[in-house]
């Protein structure tokens, strides 16, 4: 783009998943965000208030039903009322803002992640000494080391995409990300480019590389047992984790890290919906499924539930 075109840009206009107001979307976009917070207000409610969840991974479940709700809430309703409405602006500085909280609550699932990873390696590689390792204490301090790391990020990229100079307000996406921002600037953005290559790999990525060497220690661990009972029990522990690990970052490496291509931008929105929306939902409901001490504590609910009913 010419920079000589550059206009003061006060609102953005989202084009949203479709450009027309098509009732498939608006169904989806409801139903994906009423049962992400249905399933993740249950599992943080049954992690609060069921004695028998007091470890320290729930403790981690926990925190990222929390950030699993916040991250759907940053942008579905406000694609929803689009998606109703046809009224796709959004000022520059709300957009600057979901484009922090974004990245905030994004990158911080990520270190949940990785923290749960560490826990599953201590349960799986020196069981014994589990609960003198990995306590709420250390829990508390990784998560807000976590947030010490991620808000600063956020920070940095939002207010580098604040100060770029923009020649279009039509943004191809249903809310604000930096991809599509970029894509709008007048001059090719080399110095937010540069911290994506740097800056954005560390902090992004480091947490995969972690779980990655703690799943690599845990399949050593696993091998020398040479038994399939000691296989089942490790899949066990980690099968849950470890499938939301690679839905996760597989979503991210294509949306941040792949080569730019022009032909992929109409599916770049489709992956960041599975990213935002699909990924949240299936958190609970995957480690209500998987996990039996979760399954255990639902039924101990319903049946109370129950009681309280007759």
């Amino acid at each position: 783009m010419d920079e000589g075109n550059w206009t003061s840009i006060s609102e953005f206009v989202l084009l949203g998943l479709s450009e027309e107001q098509d009732l498939l979307i608006i169904v989806v976009l409801l139903v994906t965000y009423l049962v992400s917070l249905a399933g993740n207000s249950l599992l943080l409610g049954l992690v609060v208030t069921d004695p028998q969840l007091c470890s320290p991974m729930y403790f981690l479940l926990g925190h990222l039903a929390v950030v699993d709700m916040s991250f759907t809430s940053i942008s579905l309703p406000q694609a929803l009322v689009h998606a109703l409405t046809q009224h796709r602006a959004i000022s520059f500085t709300s957009c600057m803002a979901q484009l922090f909280m974004y990245f905030s609550v994004g990158n911080m699932e990520n270190y949940l992640l990785a923290a749960m990873a560490y826990d599953r390696y201590v349960a799986v590689c020196d069981p014994l000494r589990y609960a003198a390792v990995v306590t709420r204490s250390l829990c508390l301090k990784i998560v807000a080391a976590s947030w010490a790391v991620v808000i600063p990020h956020a920070l940095l990229h939002t207010v580098m995409a604040a100060n770029l100079h923009y020649c279009s307000n039509r943004l191809q996406h249903f809310f604000c990300d930096l991809p599509p921002l970029l894509l709008l600037a007048c001059t090719q953005p080399l110095t937010i480019e540069l911290v994506i290559s740097t800056e954005g790999v560390l902090v992004a990525l480091g947490p995969f590389a972690f779980i990655l060497a703690s799943y690599v220690r845990i399949g050593v661990a696993v091998a020398r047992l040479r038994s399939a009972q000691g296989l089942r029990k490790a899949l066990s522990t980690c099968g849950s984790h470890l499938t939301m690990v690679l839905l996760t970052f597989s979503i991210i490496i294509w949306l941040y890290f792949r080569p730019d291509s022009s032909d992929t931008e109409g599916h770049d929105q489709q992956v960041t919906f599975l990213d935002t929306a699909l990924v949240p939902t299936l958190n609970p409901i995957v480690y209500s499924l998987r996990n039996r001490d979760v399954a255990a504590a639902l039924r101990r609910a319903g049946r109370k539930v129950l009681a309280w009913g007759i």
